[in-house]
């Protein structure tokens, strides 16, 4: 049995505004949200949506440290949605409904990240208008080590699709944080290198997508009180410089388009 609520569509000579539908087929949702995005000028009423998820190194990202002051400055308070979903030691195919690998060990509960993450969206943006929608992603370091990067492309960008399908939205800018140079040698992650130029390549595909540069964040004292370099996390400074580089970036990606 399906039930699908009717689809609303407004026009007139100032805006579009689009209420998305959302059905459910036997009692599983196809993660559809109500999302009201406004396509007016610049000068319409909208607030700037930002969705913040990956693994370890966006667990340690504190948003209320450095990355919201620095949006609620330029935009202001009342006009930002900041979602964080995030998960330690994660691949990506937590994320990615889609993964397919001919390792049985390998499926563990696929997608079942991203779940949560669209969930937390969907309670955020409810009787909302949306401006603008940033993806901003820190994650790659799991894939890196279970060297999986003949598999990371294809999951970033059709993870990156997927969230612009159930958001029905496709103009959502995509910022990534690029792994560290932990291990550029690759002697314990043996594909370190080829997810951090795959991270660069996909960020450098799209005139939507970016990404920043963490190299320099994973060397002083971590939260532990330990001096650290070249960690695999970053130290307590190279978190708020995180959240600030993560800022600044996406702050001139709204800009420019």
């Amino acid at each position: 049995m399906i039930i699908q609520s009717f689809k609303f569509l407004k026009i007139n000579s100032l805006h579009l505004v689009l209420l998305l539908f959302f059905f459910k087929t036997n009692g599983q949702s196809d993660n559809k949200i109500n999302l009201e995005i406004s396509l007016e000028n610049n000068l319409v009423k909208g607030k700037h949506l930002f969705i913040l998820s990956g693994q370890s190194n966006m667990v340690g990202l504190k948003p209320e440290e450095s990355f919201t002051p620095i949006i609620e400055k330029k935009y202001g308070k009342e006009k930002i949605i900041i979602v964080k979903d995030a998960k330690g030691g994660q691949p990506i195919r937590r994320w990615y409904n889609e993964w397919e690998f001919d390792d049985n060990n390998l499926d563990d509960s696929i997608g079942n990240l991203y779940k949560s993450l669209i969930d937390k969206v969907r309670k955020a943006v409810i009787n909302k208008k949306i401006k603008t929608v940033t993806f901003i992603w820190m994650q790659g370091e799991r894939d890196a080590r279970e060297e999986l990067a003949d598999y990371y492309e294809k999951s970033l960008i059709g993870l990156y699709n997927q969230l612009t399908n159930d958001l029905n939205y496709k103009k959502i800018n995509f910022l990534i944080g690029r792994i560290s140079d932990f291990d550029l040698l690759n002697k314990k992650y043996k594909h370190w290198t080829r997810i951090r130029d795959i991270q660069v390549k996909v960020a450098e595909s799209n005139k939507r997508f970016d990404w920043i540069d963490t190299d320099d964040l994973n060397d002083g004292v971590n939260k532990k009180g330990i001096k650290i370099n070249n960690d695999l996390h970053y130290s307590v400074s190279g978190y708020k410089i995180l959240g600030q580089r993560f800022a600044e970036k996406a702050i001139k990606m709204i800009n420019s388009l």
